[in-house]
């Protein structure tokens, strides 16, 4: 229990975003994905996730882990169009109203609430994304699923703290998804593996260095001189206590601050690029759209895309 409790003393939280949505119409999309972790809560209607169709009853949440990709329908199944993430970023108004009356949260017809935030262990590795979970159910969480209602009526008002009352309610939100998990005995092992990183202080100085140096030399005979290991062994070493190679962590963590970049920013593509560590601004182009499905260029649009 005290290196489950270290884990989420470790968690940095930060609030993205938090909706309440009417569905306008059905549809399927083949591989949803967000670089934020999604907890949905469905008020009424109907929302299918994974290659199974796992249904998901009116009161429960659906966790989407940031970084994944699922199978997620919204409405009833087989009576939609199937699109493409890019295409829901696209045309998100065509599929999604965005409701903004306190009143009428969880009463219309195929709608549901949702908080999307960040959870980094250390403020550098991705906590869920580092369990490597899929997306999965919570069932029978009235608390859980007043903290996404709450968090969603902040994001709808202009009140004195505001942005206080959510990042406490976000910190909240993180917790009981991580009892959830614990309660239910769910990715165990992964979890073990994960308490790796406060045993050994020479990793922590990985990831700091890491963040703080994306856009620099990052390869193995730097690290090594970090970790103060050889550098035939510092790949090993990291992919021992995190489950991926170094090089994987650092485009990932790179590209991680190029979404923020084309979203908080007017620099231009190259720019970013070049910010992240990619001298080649086609070869950034080319990493990013394999890693996020879509041109970075689009992401830039996705943030006012979303804002229904």
């Amino acid at each position: 229990m005290e290196d489950y409790n270290k884990i989420i003393e470790s968690l940095g939280v930060r609030f993205i975003k938090a909706k309440n949505l009417v569905l306008q119409q059905p549809f399927t999309v083949r591989n949803y994905y967000d670089v934020g972790n999604n907890l949905i809560l469905l008020h009424k209607g109907s929302i299918f996730f994974g290659d199974e169709e796992h249904m998901v009853e009116e009161g429960e949440l659906l966790f989407i882990p940031g970084g994944r990709s699922t199978k997620v329908t919204f409405g009833p199944s087989g009576e939609g169009k199937s699109i493409t993430n890019d295409d829901l970023i696209t045309n998100r108004e065509k599929f999604f109203r965005s409701n903004n009356d306190l009143d009428l949260i969880g009463d219309a017809e195929e709608s549901h609430s949702y908080v999307s935030f960040e959870a980094k262990v250390f403020d550098s590795v991705n906590f869920f994304a580092s369990l490597d979970l899929p997306a999965f159910l919570i069932s029978n969480n009235t608390k859980l699923a007043n903290l996404v209602i709450k968090v969603v009526e902040e994001s709808m008002q202009e009140l004195p703290g505001k942005e206080r009352l959510i990042n406490l309610y976000t910190e909240q939100v993180v917790v009981e998804i991580v009892r959830h998990i614990l309660k239910n005995r769910m990715f165990v092992e992964q979890l073990a593996t994960n308490s790796t990183y406060f045993k050994d202080p020479r990793l922590i100085d990985l990831f700091n260095y890491i963040k703080e140096n994306l856009g620099g030399d990052l390869s193995n005979k730097v690290l090594s001189n970090v970790a103060n290991v050889s550098e035939d062994y510092v790949g090993q070493y990291f992919k021992m206590l995190t489950g991926i190679n170094p090089q994987d962590y650092i485009e990932y963590q790179r590209m991680e601050r190029a979404v923020f970049l084309l979203r908080t920013t007017k620099k231009s593509i190259r720019e970013i690029g070049k910010e992240v560590g990619y001298k080649d601004t086609a070869y950034f182009c080319r990493r990013f759209k394999m890693m996020f499905g879509i041109p970075a260029g689009k992401m830039r649009r996705r943030e006012s895309a979303t804002n229904i």
